[in-house]
């Protein structure tokens, strides 16, 4: 391992990128990970998540710390001291092993004057930390979360809001998929006892699984003859609700990384299933998850807008749209979203589902299902997304999840739960 590899000041340029520059952390983190062990992927990983997760706290310390702020080529600086800080705080690094070395991560990004101002500055907050922390306690920031967003959250749940918060705070649980071609979950679950591993069942998704303690997918019973899938809960809830059958002409549309499309033909393995995605580099994904549990599907390249240019004029059973959305019901698994999405993002991503519903509806067989689902908890992109729908679309009925004035399920993120999820069951008439 070369020497000139430090974590510390990899994790600071990884946050610089999605802060400054609104690259997605799962497109930053990869390249960087390759360049270190095993052993250190999971502490680079630790570091990125955690500054993100924390950036409104670590932020605030540095401008009650420094009396300016480091700008411009010295940018990355700012983001070794965040880094430096937040293991400080949230890790139980050694303190000495800390300091040492974030301030030697100043020298390999060729920063090596700032090595003495990181010091004193990482040094200056644990002698202030207690008065620091419990002027903190008090600030707007403590809720870790930008103020649009918070504004938001209180207007769309003005009872919940201060638990979903807390809930995106949390370091997320690891849910997993029992293949049910394989195993019941009960089955499974007295496997994973067996392996000395505690699990737990989720009382509505039947194959759900949650572990006690997240752990590497190497460590699971069966996970590499594909006996069991990684995939959180909520998301487990759409195959329920489509309740695909063998035999019928199924579209997944939007189903990159396929997590859907697999759990599809493990319900139904005789199904004919359509997978499209926009996202060409996220389509290899959905062959990749096929091929891991040895499954069949066709697989497309295509945009939700325009279904003709990838399926002319076929029409489908059974639809699940898992929507494009703002992805707000799973920050405390991606907490760079709340630095990467703006405000007016959500009345955009409300228009792009709109066109693609009603874009699709006519690919959908008289008396066939649509299961709109997002993994967002805006109510824009949710129930009055598809109250607007119900009332321009005289063919379409909801059916099983919520009202017409309260059209669909709403799931919001636990600590025990799943992540925060929308579904609304569609029939045509």
């Amino acid at each position: 391992m070369k020497k000139s590899i430090n974590l510390r000041s990899l994790a600071a340029q990884a946050v610089e990128q999605v802060v400054e520059n609104g690259q997605s952390l799962s497109n930053v983190l990869p390249p960087m990970q390759s360049k270190v062990s095993d052993k250190d992927k999971a502490l680079l990983q630790e570091l990125c998540f955690g500054v993100l997760r924390t950036l409104s706290q670590l932020n605030w310390l540095v401008s009650k710390l420094m009396s300016r702020p480091m700008a411009g080529k010295q940018r990355t600086v700012h983001y070794l001291i965040l880094v430096g800080l937040y293991q400080l705080l949230h890790t139980r690094i050694p303190p000495h092993a800390a300091l040492a070395e974030t301030v030697e991560g100043a020298v390999v990004i060729k920063r090596q004057q700032f090595k003495g101002l990181i010091n004193g500055v990482l040094r200056q907050f644990q002698r202030q930390q207690e008065t620091l922390l419990a002027e903190f306690s008090r600030h707007e920031s403590r809720y870790l979360h930008p103020a649009w967003l918070l504004q938001r959250l209180r207007k769309a749940w003005p009872e919940q809001w201060e638990n979903i918060v807390e809930a995106n705070n949390q370091r997320p649980p690891m849910w997993l998929r029992v293949n049910r071609q394989h195993h019941s979950r009960d089955e499974w679950l007295t496997l994973l006892d067996e392996s000395g591993i505690t699990g737990f069942t989720h009382p509505r998704y039947p194959d759900a699984v949650r572990l006690e303690t997240p752990m590497p997918v190497s460590a699971l019973p069966g996970f590499e003859k594909g006996w069991v899938t990684v995939q959180d809960a909520s998301a487990q809830g759409c195959v329920d609700l489509l309740d695909p059958q063998n035999g019928e002409a199924i579209l997944d549309l939007c189903a990159a990384p396929g997590g859907k499309t697999t759990h599809i033909l493990e319900a139904a393995p005789q199904a004919k299933v359509l997978a499209v995605d926009v996202d060409a580099t996220r389509i290899k994904r959905v062959h990749e998850n096929l091929a891991r549990l040895n499954m069949q599907a066709e697989v497309k390249t295509g945009d939700g807008r325009y279904p003709q240019q990838w399926c002319g004029e076929r029409q489908f059973d059974r639809i699940l749209l898992d929507a494009p959305c703002s992805a707000t019901g799973v920050i405390r698994r991606h907490p760079d979203i709340k630095w990467l999405r703006r405000d007016a993002d959500i009345q955009e991503l409300a228009q792009l589902q709109s066109d693609i519903l009603d874009a699709i509806w006519p690919h959908l067989k008289q008396g066939g299902t649509l299961l709109y689902a997002t993994c967002s908890i805006m109510p824009e992109e949710n129930s009055q997304q598809i109250a607007a729908f119900l009332s321009r679309t005289p063919d379409a009925e909801l059916n099983q999840t919520g009202t017409p004035a309260n059209p669909g399920i709403q799931n919001l993120p636990a600590a025990d739960e799943g992540d925060g999820f929308f579904y609304a069951k569609l029939i045509k008439k």
